[in-house]
């Protein structure tokens, strides 16, 4: 004989504790993953699966209580479980909570069977938006922090919660870092800029600064897969080369990489470096994109950075001083003379292959390349620059 609506719910009151009962026994046997959790975790479940059966009972009496579903079934779980418990166990967990009523239930008669599916699209509809919520709010929440770091590497200001700043982000960088400035486009892709980090085994922070765009750029560990292919032939790219792959993400101007550093904790030198590169790479009519900010070296040092001149000074000047000052005076003569062999040799009394020999041992010595036109406007500063610095007397022909 079938019941009545008043008798049906009379009936699942009275069977309500019977009901979560044997749901937290299913989900005993069929789910590891709750076998495997701590007591108390295993209670904050078997509330949420009685809040749920519990909320059946009230839609069942008036189906329009929908739009508070989640804030009663939900609404029973502490907040750690919302994190310990992932979207994809919450929807076992409902199916379990639906098939143990459904077989309860199943000689009750139809409406109550099509009131159960309805009501259970109705909570993972409901599970689904809680999920999305809580990541939309992680989401923005990590945003601000990854806005946050960024700041305090460009302005310099690390502190001692810097690290665990990072930890929280999800780092996986490790070793050394740069940092990469450009102009933001209009329409920022962030995800876009990830997938191509992650493609070329590095990390990235993002931070957007009025119209600049800043990357944080570090390597990454690749996953077992990607270690595979790397060791099949695919060597690890520089920063310049995964700058390049990054360049599409930004808008147009000029594109500004930093020197590399050791870790992230001092990234705040290569901001400072690659921020002052982007104010004056427009001084450097044929600069690349992306261009080394070491490669602006002489338009920083014009424009007041201290980094700069020190950095010219003690990377060019005191390593050729320290070497050999006849290295040093065959520098200055030849980029006197226009890069000519023929009149540097005149001028020091020696054979052109000389001043060949001895400018390839520059080259070995400093890294650079007096023939080259860029070089020279670099070496050339960095010999203005030392001798300023330099309480020495003015080097004489030889």
């Amino acid at each position: 004989m079938a019941r009545t609506k008043a008798e049906t719910l009379a009936w699942l009151r009275t069977v309500s504790g019977e009901l979560a009962t044997a749901t937290l026994k299913r989900l005993e046997d069929t789910l590891p993953w709750y076998s495997e959790m701590p007591p108390g975790r295993r209670s904050a479940v078997g509330l949420v699966a009685q809040a749920g059966i519990t909320s059946f009972i009230s839609w069942y009496d008036n189906p329009r209580s929908t739009p508070w579903i989640a804030a009663d079934v939900f609404g029973a779980a502490p907040r750690e479980l919302l994190r310990s418990v992932s979207l994809t166990q919450t929807l076992q967990l409902i199916k379990v909570t639906v098939e143990v009523v459904e077989d309860r239930v199943k000689d009750s008669g139809d409406g109550l069977r099509e009131g159960i599916l309805l009501y259970s699209r109705e909570i993972a509809f409901a599970a689904a938006d809680v999920y999305a919520r809580a990541a939309e709010a992680r989401g923005l929440w990590d945003a601000r922090l990854e806005a946050l770091v960024v700041d305090s590497i460009l302005s310099g200001e690390a502190d001692d919660e810097l690290p665990s700043r990072i930890a929280a982000l999800g780092w996986h960088g490790h070793g050394e870092v740069c940092v990469l400035v450009g102009t933001a486009p209009t329409m920022l892709d962030v995800d876009q800029l990830r997938r191509t980090a992650r493609h070329v085994h590095a990390d990235v922070l993002i931070g957007v600064q009025g119209t600049r765009l800043v990357l944080v750029i570090g390597r990454a560990l690749p996953t077992p897969q990607e270690g595979e292919e790397a060791r099949s032939g695919d060597a690890q790219l520089s920063f310049l080369e995964i700058a390049q792959r990054l360049e599409p993400g930004f808008g147009p101007g000029h594109l500004v990489l930093g020197h590399e550093v050791p870790d992230l904790v001092q990234a705040s030198r290569s901001a400072r470096a690659a921020l002052a590169g982007f104010a004056v790479a427009r001084a450097w009519r044929n600069a690349p994109r992306p261009v080394l900010a070491d490669d602006l070296l002489p338009e920083r040092a014009l424009a007041g950075d201290p980094l700069a001149r020190s950095t010219l000074v003690s990377r060019i000047y005191r390593p050729l001083q320290d070497h050999s000052t006849e290295l040093l005076v065959t520098l200055w003569c030849y980029l006197d003379n226009g890069r000519s062999l023929e009149a540097t040799a005149r001028e020091l009394f020696v054979h052109p292959n000389t001043v060949r020999y001895r400018l390839k041992r520059i080259s070995e010595v400093i890294g650079w390349d007096a023939t080259g036109a860029r070089e020279a406007v670099i070496l050339q500063s960095a010999l203005i620059l030392g001798a300023i610095a330099d309480p020495a007397p003015p080097l004489k022909r030889r």
